[in-house]
């Protein structure tokens, strides 16, 4: 019998993640020959856990909380839009022992909101919510598409400050305090702060939605709306969205690194709404 390719995501904790579901869905769907399941490493114990699994054999890992910065620190090459990013999703190991690392968080975003929520970025004015990795991760790939201007809101406003500059050569990208957001409307308003991970509300106010506003939480929840996507509908936003189409489609993207194979997403991310196995 023919041996089957390893991979799994590592992260800490990362016993609710819903990739083995996805990867597996993939593979049915592709014909490919693989597992994946989910391996929770202790918090001092990457480096240690990715050697133990290359020895295993494994084929590569996707990467979440807490560990992406140390996965690019881990890697012998990355693709261009990791060292932009400056943190690893996705590992690929070779039978030589190196660790070529990338990062799919921006491709997921951007492909959602295009191909599967049909929300037009070249030409609008974004806001993002939060300054912290997740947003270094999806900065470049939203500024490929041309906006119009992407501004950076935290509550800190020094560590958005420090980002617009890393990012001011992709395009017009400025930083601002939440209270400095009062009196400004936006096209598209991504949530990427930690508030998301309690299912609270950045503190910003209500005016940065217009009518036409569309809204987009990084977070997700299958059973009903995050706190974000509910407060946008609340005050009128055209639309509000989880990051479950995020989730799955920056999960294709690394399927396809490792596979060659570009797997359906639409298909996936409806069945995980429809609650269905």
């Amino acid at each position: 019998m023919a041996a089957i390719d390893r991979y799994a995501v590592v992260g800490n904790p990362v016993g609710h993640s819903l990739s083995p579901r996805i990867h597996a869905s993939f593979a049915v769907q592709t014909g490919e020959a693989l597992s994946y399941e989910a391996i929770e490493l202790p918090p001092d114990g990457f480096v240690d856990g990715i050697r133990d699994l290359q020895r295993q054999g494994f084929g590569g890992v996707n990467v979440t909380v807490p560990f992406k910065r140390e996965a690019w620190e881990l890697c012998d090459s990355l693709s261009q839009r990791a060292e932009q990013a400056g943190a690893v999703n996705t590992l690929s190991f070779d039978v030589n022992g190196r660790i070529a690392g990338d990062n799919t968080d921006g491709i997921g975003l951007v492909r959602d909101l295009k191909d599967n929520l049909g929300v037009e970025l070249e030409s609008s004015n974004i806001l993002v919510l939060g300054a912290g990795g997740a947003v270094r991760g999806v900065l470049g790939p939203l500024l490929e598409r041309s906006p119009a201007s992407l501004a950076i809101a935290n509550r800190t406003p020094q560590k958005a400050a420090a980002l617009a500059r890393d990012f001011a050569g992709l395009g017009n990208v400025s930083a601002l305090a939440f209270d400095a957001l009062a009196g400004q409307d936006f096209d598209l308003v991504i949530n990427a702060t930690a508030a998301g991970l309690g299912n609270e509300v950045p503190a910003i106010p209500g005016s940065v939605i217009s009518a036409a506003s569309v809204c987009y939480d990084m977070m997700y929840n299958i059973e009903k709306p995050t706190a974000f996507v509910a407060w946008a509908l609340s005050h009128g936003a055209a639309g509000a969205f989880d990051g479950l189409g995020m989730l799955v489609e920056q999960a294709a993207a690394a399927f396809a690194i490792w596979r060659g194979v570009n797997p359906d997403s639409e298909n996936v991310i409806q069945s995980l709404r429809a609650g269905a196995s």
